[in-house]
């Protein structure tokens, strides 16, 4: 169960970083939907922060298992924040998205807790 933990942590760290680094550096498919939504640009770094150390928390939760699963839990809600901010504006082809950010995180979560 450790290594999987490992692995699937790792994983969803990279994976989760990825969309921070994209979000900072204000990649097209990231900056489109988010237009469209409506969010200020204003938050824009502040949700590229979130993500970037949702990201290194769940790294850092290999060592201190406590704020692995606090980082998780921030990105559980982050992610679902996005989900309903994606329904609100009815993007319904973009909503899925972030749901495929928060499996991993999910999982992460699982089996962080069950180790």
């Amino acid at each position: 169960m450790d290594i999987a933990y490992y692995v699937v942590g790792t994983l969803t760290a990279l994976w989760v970083g990825f969309s921070g680094y994209s979000l900072f550096s204000k990649q097209q498919f990231v900056v489109e939907p988010l237009e469209k939504y409506g969010v200020p640009r204003s938050w824009w770094n502040w949700l590229a922060l979130a993500k970037t150390a949702g990201a290194l928390g769940l790294v850092a939760g290999f060592a201190l298992p406590a704020l692995g699963v606090a980082a998780a839990v921030g990105l559980i809600l982050y992610f679902l924040g996005a989900t309903a901010t994606a329904l609100r504006a009815r993007s319904y082809q973009t909503s899925v998205f972030p749901l495929l950010y928060l499996a991993p995180v999910a999982a992460t979560l699982i089996l962080q807790v069950t180790r």
